[in-house]
């Protein structure tokens, strides 16, 4: 059972997924317009969003943003635009993954709990306290915080499952289905999506992939950690 927030201005396709959701056991808030959704979770927590991108006030993607500057909540983006660039530029802006409509509420129900998987910890499960060094690297599980060399690396909840999963095993080559299955806690998915979480991690890392510090890509094999030469 979730705490859900809908960002959503067509009536219909709203009244529906309140009604869907609903019915699945969580707990529903929703709103028509982007300063509604940012007033929203200003006031309330809430567990995952599900943002619609043709708000009438605001574009959806202005609007993830605005979100993404005064929370870190997972959020879903559901769009009839299914343009590779667009979607890129969403995933690039901190969305957690998105739904081309129309789409079924199965297929919703499926996102939407992968997505919860990744950003909780199980019940009964405590994340490991002992700190992984790499190089520069010093990563905290425990406090979900990353420093390289002495500087405080401010990341996304997914850049920092992905590092701290990479840094666990430093200089082991991880295949992306693995990483597809232990970081996103998916059996199948778009290679894309790990390019793209890659290059926004080496940003903040401070390398790229042409000129690689930590993280190197084997074309057609994974991606490895490790440190500098």
């Amino acid at each position: 059972m979730a705490s859900v927030l809908v960002v959503e201005d067509d009536q219909f396709v709203r009244s529906a997924l309140i009604r869907h959701l609903t019915e699945a056991s969580h707990t529903v808030r929703s709103v028509g317009t982007a300063l509604e959704a940012l007033r929203e979770v200003a006031h309330f927590r809430f567990d995952v969003v599900i943002l619609d991108l043709g708000l009438p006030d605001l574009d959806g993607s202005e609007a993830l943003k605005m979100l993404r500057g005064i929370t870190d909540v997972p959020v879903i983006i559901a769009t009839a635009r299914d343009d590779e660039t667009e979607i890129v530029r969403l995933l690039n802006d901190g969305a957690d993954d998105y739904l081309t409509k129309p789409f079924s509420v199965e297929h919703l129900s499926a996102r939407m709990a992968a997505v919860l998987r990744r950003s909780r910890v199980p019940a009964g499960e405590t994340p490991p306290s002992s700190e992984i060094r790499v190089g520069g690297l010093a990563i905290d599980p425990l406090r979900r915080q990353a420093e390289l060399d002495g500087t405080r690396l401010d990341l996304t909840r997914r850049e920092f499952d992905l590092l701290a999963f990479l840094a666990g095993r430093p200089g082991v080559v991880v295949p992306r289905k693995e990483l597809l299955a232990e970081v996103w806690q998916q059996s199948y998915g778009d290679d894309q999506t790990i390019d793209v979480h890659l290059s926004w991690l080496r940003r903040k890392l401070g390398e790229t992939a042409a000129r690689p510090r930590y993280l190197h890509t084997l074309r057609g094999v994974g991606v490895k950690l490790e440190p500098p030469l």
